[in-house]
């Protein structure tokens, strides 16, 4: 409690940049701003504001409702800011406690679970996921023929779970060859918040269908952290959720981070907006299935609460995730309270993939991206700086070398055609000094 209340009061200390409400009474300008103590050393606050106001003309265009960015340096908070709206209709703002739901920032949680399992000795990352789930032991995978179709053949080795962590063990969202098979399966895309049976069960039947790639053979993005939380469970006895709770959410004091939102919090969640050509409207409540996957709302607050996702299942807020990215950031402590071994997170940060491409400058680790070359990258970073993002367009990165976490919080599905997440990355590093 006493390391919480002097993480507050390093958050109060700080700058925070609030935009102005359309059509409020007192409203001067666009943008407010209220310096509340000496601005923190290494990071400029005039330059900043540059964020704040980017983030708002996106909203004034009718691209985007609004988002809460939080960036944090050498330990501290040193800008935070809650633009446009949390709900336009309501006329209700932005605030920087809202509640979003982040989607794929699951997967790092779920894949520091793993780590931890790994260092009580309970798994090798060699370990065959078969040892824990056997219906893993023996898969197979779909390799398309020149005329169409394709034909189903054994793998050539078994998945570890190193594999699922890097996400090379050829495990889709249902896409590849066999995408049909996956699809009358009712398995395709990442969105559980529906489903009326636990995770455990969809991840075992998915283990008969056709994979999209042989183990080790290239980076393919799916199921794989989804599986993991399956194996985290049978190891530890316990729900995922029970498990994150226990030795992350609560110690981390992450109070509104969850799978599935308490009643009341309802007032907090953030509108799923989706960005077209016309602009941003609401989308459905709670949504439908459509031939990408699921658009809406989604069923956090009144759905069945039965399927607990490591790969995409959580809500959080700014400063929640804030706080665990920090302790990944400074080696697996925070608080004086030790989450992973140093050497650890090392690992984990280490690009994994070697020889297997996946984007210009940029590799994966166990959980997330990695920088490997910031020329090829051709964007500001550092070399070694980690992250990832959520299928709302939400966004983080972590950055060693210059002491730095940014987390940017939006809710748009579909995005298209966005790219102010890009822009703030520019943005962020232009402001330290």
């Amino acid at each position: 409690m006493m390391a919480f209340r002097a993480f507050m009061s390093g958050l109060l200390a700080t700058a925070t940049v609030v935009a102005a409400l359309p059509g409020a009474a007192s409203a001067q300008t666009a943008l407010s701003a209220t310096r509340r103590a000496p601005a923190p050393a290494g990071f400029s606050q005039e330059r900043a504001a540059r964020i704040a106001q980017m983030l708002q003309a996106y909203v004034d265009q009718g691209r985007s409702a609004g988002g809460v960015v939080q960036v944090m340096h050498d330990g501290r908070v040193v800008y935070t800011a809650a633009i446009g709206w949390r709900d336009k209709a309501a006329r209700a703002p932005m605030r920087q406690d809202t509640i979003f739901r982040i989607a794929s920032q699951t997967k790092a949680l779920t894949s520091v679970a793993v780590l931890m399992l790994m260092e009580e000795g309970k798994l090798l990352l060699s370990d065959p996921v078969g040892k824990y789930l056997p219906e893993w032991s023996k898969t197979t995978v779909a390799v398309p023929r020149a005329g169409g179709d394709y034909d189903v053949v054994p793998a050539k080795r078994a998945i570890t779970i190193r594999d699922l962590l890097t996400h090379t063990a050829g495990v889709s969202y249902g896409t590849g060859p066999a995408e049909k098979a996956w699809r009358d399966a009712g398995i395709f895309g990442w969105y559980f918040a529906d489903r009326r049976e636990p995770v455990a069960d969809v991840v075992k039947r998915m283990a008969a269908l056709p994979m999209a790639e042989q183990p080790g053979a290239r980076f393919v993005y799916g199921y794989n952290t989804d599986i993991l939380g399956v194996v985290v469970v049978k190891i530890s006895g316990q729900t995922l959720e029970a498990f994150l709770n226990r030795r992350l959410i609560q110690p981390l004091n992450m109070r509104d981070t969850s799978f599935y939102l308490p009643e009341q919090k309802a007032d907090r969640l953030v509108t799923v907006y989706g960005a077209t050509s016309a602009g941003v409207e609401a989308t459905p409540d709670p949504g439908s299935w459509r031939p990408e996957g699921h658009v809406g709302q989604g069923h956090y607050l009144r759905g069945p609460r039965v399927a607990f996702s490591g790969g995409a299942g959580l809500l959080s807020t700014a400063a929640d995730y804030s706080r665990f990215l920090e302790m990944l950031r400074r080696g697996g402590e925070l608080d004086g309270r030790r989450y992973l071994g140093r050497k650890t997170v090392e690992l984990m940060t280490a690009d994994q993939l070697v020889d297997i491409p996946m984007s210009p400058g940029m590799g994966f680790g166990l959980g997330f991206s990695i920088r490997t070359d910031l020329g090829k990258a051709g964007e500001p970073g550092s070399v070694g700086d980690y992250g990832w993002g959520g299928a709302y367009h939400s966004k983080y990165w972590v950055d060693p070398h210059e002491k730095l976490t940014v987390v940017y919080m939006t809710q748009l599905l579909p995005a298209n055609n966005l790219d102010e997440d890009r822009k703030l990355r520019a943005l962020v590093y232009q402001a330290l000094d």
